[in-house]
């Protein structure tokens, strides 16, 4: 058994307290939000899983030093936005050696940095490492068999965090390949969302999957020329993670991308899911790295257009069909 630490009180990490309770491990949840340890504590119940009936004897708190003393691995589960702040706070509570794995997916805006990089750089003492995949939190939360990757630096890190993780409905795999698993991990919300925006103006299957292929393009391109590897892309991190978001009501960042798509401001958008949509935060980010790397991305580009210039997403739609004619693969011989 292990003491484990989610720091993050959000559906995701309430699923996967539900999910290593029943690993019989010692779980302990740390909310910044007083009304949510006061629901969790009264109701043994979460809103955005409301058919989840939290144990008696997992433990919640407003205490970060609670959350983390003792804690064999600290899992962080805030929003992407939140992650830097977070972990200021937490590192005052931090061992040395300590295991984070975080499960949080995006790109800090402000400095491009991955959510593992930022970690480590406020938690330079710990053993930063990722979780990540095609993982609902609906699903997880009910039992559904699921699939993820555990990134780390280190062999025996990556090994341990998936013995922990590990349960019959719950697969993990293992990956030294960090970069690859968060660029996917975060470039996929801004994909779903142009998938979400092209259901809402009512465009078909044809249109998802011209999506969901050309933005894994992106996305490797993207990731490869940082440093990333390519196989990681074709695995659950990417064009795994990149299927389940584009395809799933489940996904925010879909729900969000069909309400742009039906007519909505994105502000509009983001109140009605009521839920943090990452890809709103990762596209500019996604735009930046991608002028910043010299690698085109026309699918990012345009949602970018969308959200953040006003522009129709019809409009934006015509704009990616009628680019210059080009080659799918540049990589492959042609006979003379």
């Amino acid at each position: 058994m292990a003491k484990i630490g989610i720091i993050g009180s959000g559906s995701w990490g309430i699923a996967l307290a539900s999910l290593l309770y029943n690993n019989k491990h010692e779980v302990t949840v740390w909310s910044a939000l007083p009304e949510e340890i006061t629901e969790m504590k009264t109701t043994r119940r979460h809103h955005t899983l409301p058919e989840l009936v939290l144990p008696e004897d997992m433990r919640f708190t407003e205490s970060l030093e609670e959350a983390m003393t003792g804690r064999d691995i600290l899992v962080t589960a805030v929003p992407s936005i939140y992650v830097r702040s977070t972990a200021k706070k937490m590192n005052s509570f931090c061992r040395y050696g300590q295991v984070v794995v975080n499960v949080a997916k995006g790109i800090e805006e402000s400095t491009l940095m991955t959510l593992s990089e930022v970690l480590e750089e406020e938690l330079p003492m710990a053993d930063v490492a990722v979780l990540s995949g095609p993982s609902h939190a609906e699903e997880v939360s009910k039992g559904l068999p699921t699939t993820c990757v555990a990134g780390a630096r280190i062999r025996k890190t990556a090994e341990y965090i998936q013995g922990i993780f590990m349960h019959e409905v719950f697969r993990v795999y293992t990956s030294p390949d960090i970069l690859a698993i968060e660029i996917g991990g975060s470039l996929k919300n801004v994909i779903a969302l142009a998938a979400g925006i092209a259901d809402g103006l009512g465009y078909g299957d044809n249109t998802k999957a011209a999506l969901i292929t050309r933005g894994i393009t992106e996305i490797s391109r993207l990731g490869t020329e940082m440093g990333g590897k390519f196989q990681t892309f074709c695995g659950l991190s990417g064009i795994g993670d990149l299927i389940v978001t584009c395809a799933s009501m489940h996904s925010r960042n879909r729900r969000a991308g069909i309400l742009i798509g039906q007519g909505r401001t994105m502000e509009e958008a983001t109140k009605e899911v009521k839920m943090v949509v990452e890809g709103i935060y990762s596209a500019k980010a996604a735009l930046a790295l991608s002028e910043k790397y010299g690698v085109s991305m026309p699918i990012v580009e345009q949602v970018n257009e969308v959200l953040f210039n006003n522009k129709p997403a019809s409009d934006a739609v015509k704009d990616l069909m009628l680019r210059d004619k080009t080659i799918e693969s540049s990589d492959l011989p042609w006979e003379d």
